[in-house]
């Protein structure tokens, strides 16, 4: 038995070994916390629960006025869902008139309903009825503290561009002309809602103005997103509302995991007893194959989702495919008196052209799926994509590599041992 090439094998088993129990469990180093794989990936609607919503848009336009309209709200929704402080929020346009928010791990789903689709039409109205300004003369808008005698309170503060900023001033110079307070009121109004009536204390020339009102801290971080983000250039109708408990998706989650767990390990089972030394070089390569895949999930920041874990299990069966048709064309050349070791390297050479032309169009397939789809569609994509592009490279360059070092290491001419 070769030493060298033995401890090379153990180091390999050692290091994938250790690789594979920081995934499961985490692991600090001299203060340095490696966190497990189940809490670095972040999980998609289905699993981490959350609210999507299907808008559509009520409007007679067409061709490129319709896309432009199409395309404005998006962003404007964008705003507003980043207001919410959703991370990796999912907003597509489907077709030509519709709109797809997903939302994972929203804690108040109504509210972000309600909001994503509000039209947030904002109007400066003087006593008199008349408008001073409307919310596209708005340059900016934030949540502020605001000192009172009683303390601090949030209040939206507002900035004008110079066409608004002109108009309040001359707003405010006209209500001051005014003898009693009540015709001193400019009132602030949302969706034909009086939110505010501030009464003019005097002329307002800076273009700034703020909100008052009895207002919580979220209500007006959730005002000034509204103002900020604008009214939507068409009016949107929900098509299609779904909320999805956070306890629903983790129960999906842990049964996932448990329904994989147990498919690899009758996999793992199968390869050891039917192949033998290849089939254990065979799982040391898949064991390889999900730690890239994970890994690779982790640090490109994927979204796991159910679909998603679909892909990751139909590329595994792609990556034991590959393996089948390799060990077979072994067996074959073993059959016809080659040695081992040529056995491996015309067995590799004999099978590369069907696992590639099997996974390549596989991988097309990903792309195709991740380009054109969305939500769940996208997320099966992405893994599968992720999942064949790691089985080419374990099935093909890691499997064989680490089948010549065992025929180096045992220095065995038992064909037995490899499938024969």
């Amino acid at each position: 038995m070769n030493m060298k090439k033995t401890l090379l094998f153990i180091l390999i088993i050692a290091i994938v070994s250790f690789a594979g129990y920081t995934a499961i469990n985490g692991i600090e180093i001299k203060g340095k916390k490696i966190t497990k794989i189940q809490d670095s990936i972040d999980l998609g609607l289905d699993l981490a629960g959350g609210v999507y919503v299907v808008l559509e848009a009520q409007t007679d336009l067409q061709g490129e006025e319709l896309q432009k309209a199409m395309e404005q709200s998006k962003m404007i929704i964008n705003q507003r869902v980043d207001g919410l402080g959703v991370s990796e929020p999912n907003i597509a346009i489907e077709g030509n008139k519709r709109i797809r928010i997903e939302l994972a791990g929203v804690e108040e789903p109504q509210e972000a309903i309600e909001m994503i689709g509000k039209t947030a039409q904002l109007q400066f109205i003087d006593s008199k009825g008349n408008e001073v300004i409307s919310g596209k003369n708005i340059k900016s808008s934030e949540t502020v503290f605001y000192r009172t005698d009683f303390g601090e309170k949030p209040v939206v503060s507002l900035e004008f561009d110079k066409e608004g900023a002109l108009a309040f001033k001359e707003a405010t110079e006209r209500a001051m002309k005014e003898p009693n307070d009540v015709d001193k009121i400019i009132y602030i109004v949302l969706d034909d809602e009086i939110i505010s009536a501030p009464i003019v204390r005097n002329v307002i020339s800076d273009g700034k103005a703020m909100i008052e009102g009895e207002f919580e801290l979220e209500e007006a971080n959730r005002l000034a997103t509204l103002i900020r983000a604008g009214a939507l250039p068409v009016d949107m109708v929900e098509l299609q509302t779904s909320v999805i408990g956070p306890t629903l998706g983790l129960e999906a989650l842990e049964r996932s995991i448990k329904a994989g767990g147990i498919a690899i390990l009758i996999i793992f089972l199968f390869m050891l007893i039917y192949y033998r030394i290849p089939g254990l070089v065979a799982d040391i390569g898949l064991a390889i194959y999900i730690l890239i895949v994970l890994y690779a999930m982790k640090f490109l920041g994927v979204k796991l989702t159910l679909p998603g874990i679909a892909g990751l299990i139909l590329s595994i069966g792609m990556a034991v495919d590959a393996n089948v048709l390799i060990f077979e064309r072994i067996k074959e050349e073993l059959r016809n008196g080659k040695s081992i070791r040529a056995s491996i390297d015309h067995g590799f050479k004999r099978a590369l052209t069907s696992v590639l032309d099997s996974n390549i169009t596989t991988l097309i397939a990903g792309i195709v799926l991740y380009y054109f789809g969305i939500g769940p569609i996208k997320g099966f994509g992405v893994t599968l994509i992720l999942g064949i592009i790691a089985s080419m490279i374990t099935s093909v360059f890691i499997t064989k590599h680490l089948l010549k070092l065992t025929v180096d290491m045992t220095n065995t001419k038992n064909t037995k041992l490899y499938g024969a």
